[in-house]
């Protein structure tokens, strides 16, 4: 039975608004300067690889930031690890709007990550902490298909900003919404109590990743979602080049067709909730999933239609959205004695493969590349699916 949260009304309206701001940092942190990515190609007079190494230098900071604040939150609390990587970012993303070079500006990327990962797992800790089965199911899809906001305004907000002040009014931006972050975070009630938490020494606490590596089922989820979030974060780093330099579309264009794209991944993520079992949604969704990859390829070689790659992303992006719910709420029910661990390796799955992905698809011809890269990915989120399928049912 789902446990209830500690404050009913008000305090969980606020409680499912917050977790999506922090969750909302990290997808901010990427897709809202995605559509200045050409445009700081020229900026910096670099190449589109190097350029998206700050896609994928992102990446590594959110997933190490992940592997290390999951333990330290299971010891200490939630609330001090908020505060703490909100500061980093806060301070990282403005030392990087004076950056010199694109080396600078890339490893400035690196401590944007760290700064953003905090929020990012504990969007997922939080929710497991309080609730269990398909009352964690209905918090995760909730808040995903509003978090369907984030993807959806970051390019609009990122590509009129680009337009109208460059690049680093993008990261204007970004530091004020992190500032909001934190000025709400003594609102937040501290989820996980005194005698919840971990009581050794900080650093034993690390050793939940070694029980939940060896716990089958959660392995299976989170490598779903993992080769999910990298296929999504492919799409991304490819996005702006096909639509921008390749069809044309402004920046502020640009942004809108993201924007309305990723409506179908709140949508997804909903439509999740109708499944019984609930693993039925990562079958199903794999499937087309599969579908819409392999005509998107072939559009990518041979057809050159914005109308038909439009029509492929959002059958991708539905699909990624009931995968998304299912993998998240099975990975986190699995790993909830140890929730710190279990979101950050949860999150650092995606991120891991989404840091190899991003500049995979700006590799020689770009749609070729990214034709290539999405292939790959869905065939092995296919494969990894069926062995979720299989497993039993443990969540009605």
């Amino acid at each position: 039975m789902a446990r209830k949260l500690r404050a009913p009304g008000k305090y969980y309206a606020f409680v499912v608004t917050y977790i999506v701001m922090l969750s909302a940092l990290g997808s901010f942190m990427n897709d809202m300067y995605s559509p200045a990515l050409p445009a700081m190609c020229k900026f910096f007079s670099c190449s589109v690889s190097t350029v998206q190494m700050g896609i994928t230098m992102g990446m590594i900071g959110l997933a190490l930031g992940q592997l290390v604040l999951g333990p330290l939150s299971d010891r200490y609390g939630r609330r001090p690890v908020l505060v703490a990587s909100a500061s980093l970012f806060i301070v990282s993303a403005t030392v990087s709007i004076f950056s010199p070079t694109i080396e600078f500006f890339v490893t400035c990327r690196l401590f944007q990550g760290l700064g953003a990962s905090g929020g990012y797992f504990l969007a997922r800790t939080i929710p497991a902490d309080v609730y269990t089965g398909r009352g964690l199911a209905k918090l995760m899809a909730l808040t995903g298909a509003i978090n369907g906001v984030a993807p959806a305004s970051a390019p609009v907000i990122g590509g009129v900003t680009a337009d109208a002040f460059g690049w680093k009014g993008i990261f204007v931006v970004l530091i004020i919404y992190a500032i909001i972050v934190l000025a709400l975070s003594p609102m937040m009630k501290e989820s996980l109590a005194p005698d919840a938490r971990y009581k050794g020494q900080w650093w034993k606490a690390f050793k939940g990743y070694i029980v939940l590596l060896r716990n089958k089922p959660f392995q299976a989820h989170t490598i779903v979602k993992g080769l999910t979030l990298g296929l999504l974060f492919a799409y991304v780093s490819s996005a702006p080049f096909i639509l921008e330099t390749h069809y044309g579309l402004s920046q502020t264009v640009y942004g809108l067709v993201i924007g309305a794209n990723s409506v179908f991944v709140a949508l997804g993520s909903m439509v999740a909730l109708k499944f019984r079992p609930l693993k039925k949604a990562t079958h199903f969704g794999s499937i087309i999933l599969g579908v819409a990859v392999g005509a998107q390829a072939l559009a990518l070689f041979y057809i050159h239609s914005i109308w038909v790659y439009e029509i492929c992303a959002m059958a991708m992006l539905f699909a990624m959205g009931l995968i998304f719910t299912c993998s998240n709420t099975l990975a986190m029910n699995e790993g909830r004695e140890r929730a710190g661990e279990a979101s950050a390796l949860l999150g650092v799955a995606g991120y891991i493969v989404g840091a190899i992905a991003a500049p995979c698809v700006g590799i020689g011809n770009l749609l070729h590349a990214t034709a290539i890269t999405f292939v790959v990915l869905t065939a092995l989120i296919f494969i990894f699916a069926v062995i979720s399928y299989r497993l039993a049912p443990d969540l009605k």
